[in-house]
């Protein structure tokens, strides 16, 4: 692994006048990387990640809008609670930063995780959103149940993406398991986030070697796995809290890449809102951001706007 820039030295790095930050919310340290001017835009990422896997489309945003991208509670620069993972919870996390910072209500894009934590902060917290774009993911409910142990004949377990596959989520079993994947995964860090990244990307060069060193350098410590992990092991609870939501209120935009799940949105979400569209991201598996970050941020612009 080549020596890996602080956060801090990795955010002065963006155009943008962006900082590291942080801030003690809901009993919680996190860690926030902020820059822009104008109205608060918030960007929330996913496992195996941290904020920076929104550096490419950072400061395209901070032209028009004071971008906080955010480590969830149990990433990166943020504090690794024993609890609080569930996206209730995590979603008062951001309520609250919203609020110390001074905000009325911001905009909101999550990727992942971070897009299961943005959709409960519309449900639970409606009064600060403004608008939700979720990428890729949508927050747990009942269709969950319905993943199998066993690949289907239409889902691609190795190798290249194949004309309307679809994704065998293994690591949503593995991640479940407590205290074992601490004890397999440290000090192999890069290599199984590299098998998750290339298993997702449909361009594996769109996140590179300095970006997974990054990466790995997060979740380099037990505790670092064991707090991604509890994001997967709170899904039960999140699904009966899903059961509780009332329709969004907010206008939200999905963005699905074509290669990963953009059909599942499509079934799924026009249900969950009173506004909600799904656009399909073409040429992109998972990583929207890093896949095709000027569509990304066209689309987000144009929505936000």
């Amino acid at each position: 692994m080549t020596e890996v820039l602080s956060d801090a030295t990795l955010a002065l790095s963006l155009e943008g006048g962006f900082s590291s930050r942080l801030a003690e919310v809901n009993g919680v340290r996190l860690h926030y990387v902020e820059g822009g001017q104008g109205d608060p835009l918030v960007l929330l990422g996913g496992w195996p990640q941290t904020w920076w896997q929104f550096h490419k489309i950072m400061p395209a945003l901070a032209r028009h809008y004071r971008v906080i991208a955010v480590d969830l509670r149990g990433m990166g620069g943020s504090a690794k609670p024993e609890t609080g993972y569930d996206k209730k919870t995590m979603a008062r996390d951001l309520y609250e930063l919203v609020r110390s910072l001074g905000h009325e209500k911001v905009n909101i894009a999550g990727h992942d995780i971070g897009a299961m934590v943005a959709q409960s902060l519309a449900a639970n917290h409606p009064e600060v959103v403004k608008k939700l774009v979720l990428l890729d993911v949508h927050h747990p409910d009942e269709t969950m149940y319905g993943l199998t142990l066993l690949p289907q004949p239409d889902q691609h377990v190795n190798g290249d993406f194949k004309a309307g596959s679809r994704t065998y989520l293994w690591w949503f079993a593995l991640n479940q398991v407590r205290g074992l994947p601490e004890k397999l995964l440290a000090g192999r860090e890069r290599e199984w986030i590299d098998a998750l990244f290339d298993y997702l990307l449909l361009d594996r060069e769109s996140i590179g070697e300095g970006d997974r060193d990054i990466y790995a350098r997060a979740y380099s410590s037990p505790d670092a796995i064991r707090a991604g992990n509890a994001w997967y092991q709170t899904f039960m609870q999140d699904i009966e809290d899903e059961k509780g939501h009332e329709l969004l209120s907010v206008p939200v935009l999905a963005l699905g890449g074509d290669h990963s799940n953009h059909a599942y949105l499509a079934a799924v979400l026009p249900s969950k809102g009173t506004d909600v569209r799904v656009v399909e991201v073409r040429n992109s598996g998972h990583y929207l951001p890093e896949e095709q970050p000027e569509t990304v941020v066209r689309l987000l612009t144009e929505f936000f706007a």
